[in-house]
């Protein structure tokens, strides 16, 4: 794999602290980065890290969830089934502005002499806090002290607790507390991963007004026909004495706040934010809803909301905290980062999914892709299991549409979308987006683990079984038995994960995963036959489902063909992979990676070069299919291949180095995946925070280091500790228990923190544990 420089974070800007991002000293260098680095989010709310002042900013802004607007896509070549309109992630009125004046001078942090300056966020208490000491140039010493939150609690709300004091000598101070609606920003760009600019306005103004100390705006889009809600309300304190202004209109709404500040006494403002969307809503009744938010939370108080959002930190480190000890100092630090963002993007997503980026950048247009099924469900499957099922509740929403998708693309069944916002197909780039059919594979594969796992049967009966029926359709519509080899089954045009490899024929994630789909498929619909019986005759009358299918499935998952090169002793990528040349690594100079933005597309399909693991992914996924031996083959073989040019290698990499033995090299991955943002490796976190990479980090510690395997429900563990590495500790929900797995170089003791007894296996030796006794066993 061909490794990025890394841009470490220097340890006097950002010292290592387990529980903390702190950020020592004001550096213009890091704005963009801290941009992402300090975002915060809930799942539905996210709140870009950019200063209350707006400035310094690179690209600082505020997003909700599922609130887009459609593109019209202009072809030059119009064709059959391309999508008619792109969807866009729309920043919404920015609210967490607050300007400030000192005799008639902003304050911007890039230009005043600071004294003291530090930034921090806190993964325990889920705040971002602030504290600057500066000197005006005529000799006057300010502190200021700012607390954000985005509440998990309550995921409509945010809040700043805002304190300025004068030190040493009287001052006029000016703060506006604004609600904007800026018009569309960006820099237009060649690289095909970024949001396209809009022309023109987005948010329509339905409504603006004030009341008292309070804001608020209602907007439309004009073609998703999305509605947004928005209002802020404010809480003054000070023993100064201080005036107010307020001010509303279209785009801007604003209350000032005039104080004849007085050494030594604080001027505190609470700032609530409130955002509720829905489509087609009545604007009165999001103006009720806003109303409410913002009515409670000043009812309550930022302390009431602050120690809400404490509260939640603790049930969530108690679920989900990976332990290490006898590593790099700042790994720890870096793992909880990455623990902290799964949780942002996630908390609090009913409804939606989790986009590429999170809530943390507009990079990929906030679309939701196959990534959030295969490299963040498994960490929410065994952390918030609750969580997982809202995630796939998402995919079962939206099945109609992936019906509607696959007849337009002459098949029976349901083809869900390879990125998508609402559900239809979003990319113009069909041969690496509709050709990647395994989609439908990774998706039952993300529910088939979530069903067994948590043992949620109802939700397999409720709606599993009906995408595994459209989705197992899909495949025998989509494939054939060829008249030349009448023995196989075939999936033959397609693209699989490794975007640098495109309309193949049998690409080998595609089939297997396939496979794998038709099988589980043709299991579920006999067991729900078999438990509930009157749900599965609706269920055959709904789909009309005939008996014969099934039985269909199985001759073609049986017969699936898997291409394999005797000479080698390898699985092949595809039909033809082994026909092409390999790609010259040796001459191709870094500054040309990411492959994508330096060479045509045609150039690198003719190449044996891969961009992100496929077969090898694969082999991962559907562990017990293949053995140690064949994926060390495999491995050895695909691996100098691999660019790097995508963030979803490093972890899988990872974790199958581990198994094959390659523990350093399992290392050295392992921290490419967990770095990938705060390290900038990509050279674009000012874009957004890496999601796959970060679910992949805590896949690469706890299925690689922890060699946690699921297959079929079966808790099997086999930890091996890279040299160095004292401790792995991280716990796992498993069918209503917690099972607390401590890992150290010669043994790793089990305990059942709670629920019933359970039965898993140790390095392939059954283990029955009970509640409250640990069992240590050699590794």
């Amino acid at each position: 794999m061909v490794m990025r420089h890394r841009a470490e974070a220097p340890i006097d800007v950002f010292p290592v602290d387990d529980w903390r991002m702190v950020q020592s000293r004001f550096d213009p260098r890091f704005v963009a980065h801290e941009e992402t680095i300090f975002a915060l989010a809930n799942g539905y709310l996210g709140m870009r890290g950019g200063f209350e002042e707006e400035a310094p900013a690179k690209d600082d802004g505020t997003l909700v969830n599922g609130f887009f607007e459609y593109r019209p896509i202009q072809y030059p070549e119009e064709g059959y089934g391309f999508p008619r309109f792109g969807q866009t992630i729309v920043y919404v009125p920015e609210a967490k502005i607050i300007r400030l004046y000192v005799d008639d001078e902003p304050f911007d942090v890039a230009r005043a002499a600071v004294d003291r300056f530090e930034r921090v966020l806190d993964m325990r208490a889920g705040t971002l806090t602030r504290e600057v000491e500066w000197t005006t140039p005529r000799g006057k010493r300010l502190r200021l002290k700012t607390t954000r939150l985005v509440s998990f609690e309550y995921r409509h709300l945010a809040a700043i607790d805002w304190e300025l004091t004068v030190l040493n000598a009287a001052a006029e101070i000016d703060i506006s507390s604004e609600l904007v609606n800026r018009p569309p920003s960006g820099e237009e760009s060649d690289d095909p991963r970024k949001a396209p600019l809009f022309q023109g306005r987005v948010l329509h103004p339905v409504h603006t007004s004030s009341d008292d100390l309070r804001l608020y705006a209602c907007y439309r889009t004009e073609l998703s026909n999305l509605w947004l809600g928005c209002g802020v309300d404010h809480v003054i304190a000070t023993d100064c004495r201080y005036r107010t202004r307020v001010a509303s209109q279209d785009d801007r709404g604003s209350v000032a706040v005039l104080v004849s500040a007085e050494p030594g006494k604080p001027v505190r403002l609470t700032k609530y934010i409130a955002y509720h969307s829905e489509e087609a809503a009545n604007p009165d009744e999001l103006g009720v809803r806003v109303e409410t938010t913002l009515n409670r939370a000043l009812a309550d108080g930022f302390e009431a909301a602050a120690a809400a959002q404490h509260a939640f930190m603790d049930a969530f480190w108690r679920a989900s905290d990976v332990e290490v000890r006898g590593v790099d100092p700042r790994t720890q630090q870096v793992i909880r980062w990455n623990l902290f963002q799964l949780l942002q993007a996630s908390a609090r997503i009913e409804g939606y999914s989790i986009p590429a980026r999170g809530l943390t950048g507009r990079v990929y247009e906030g679309h939701y892709f196959w990534d959030a099924e295969i490299y963040e469900l498994p960490f929410l499957v065994y952390s918030a299991p609750n969580v997982a099922k809202q995630l796939l509740l998402h995919r079962v929403h939206t099945l109609d549409q992936a019906r509607a998708r696959a007849a337009m693309l002459s098949h029976r069944g349901a083809l869900f979308p390879w990125r998508t916002i609402d559900g239809e197909e979003a990319s113009t780039f069909f041969l690496a987006s509709t050709a990647q059919y395994h989609i439908n594979a990774s998706i039952m594969y993300g529910l088939q683990k979530y069903v067994e796992v948590t043992g949620d049967d109802d939700f397999l009966f409720d709606a599993g079984v009906e995408m595994y029926i459209e989705t197992a359709r899909f495949w025998i519509s989509l494939g054939c038995f060829p008249e030349r080899d009448p023995e196989h089954f075939y999936l033959n045009g397609v693209t699989g994960p490794d975007e640098y490899t495109a309309l193949v024929n049998n690409n080998f994630f595609t089939n297997v995963m396939a496979r794998h789909n038709l099988r589980c498929a043709a299991a579920a619909v006999d067991r729900m036959a078999t438990e509930r019986p009157d749900a599965y005759r609706a269920l055959v009358q709904a789909t009309g489902l005939d008996a014969h299918e099934p039985s269909e499935w199985l001759r073609a998952a049986d017969a699936m063909l898997v291409p394999y090169d005797e000479t080698l002793g390898i699985h092949l990528q595809d039909d033809s992979f082994l026909d092409k040349k390999r790609w010259d690594f040796e001459n191709t100079p870094l500054d040309k990676f990411p492959l994508l933005i330096h060479y045509h597309y045609l150039e690198i399909y003719r190449h044996q070069v891969i961009k992100q693991a496929d077969t090898i992914l694969a082999m991962f996924l559907l562990d017990h299919e293949f053995t140690t031996d064949e994926k060390k083959r495999n491995f050895d073989y695909y691996d100098p291949l691999t660019t790097g040019d995508s963030s979803l290698s490093a972890c899988i990499q990872s974790i199958v180095a581990v198994e094959i033995g390659y523990l350093e090299k399992a290392r050295e991955y392992m921290r490419f995946a967990a770095v990938m943002d705060l390290a900038d490796i990509a050279g674009n976190v000012v874009d957004g925070a890496h999601l796959a990479s970060i679910g992949g980090t805590w896949m690469a510690l706890v299925y690689g280091l922890g060699g946690l395997r699921d297959d079929g429900g079966r808790i099997r563990l086999r930890p091996r500790l890279p040299e160095g590495m004292q401790v792995l500790r991280f716990p796992l929900a498993i069918r209503g228990r917690t099972l607390v797995v401590d890992a150290r170089p010669t043994a790793t003791t089990y305990t059942l923190r709670d629920g019933d007894a359970l039965t898993i296996w140790h390095t392939d030796k059954q283990v029955d544990l009970t509640p409250g006794q640990p069992t240590t066993l050699p590794n």
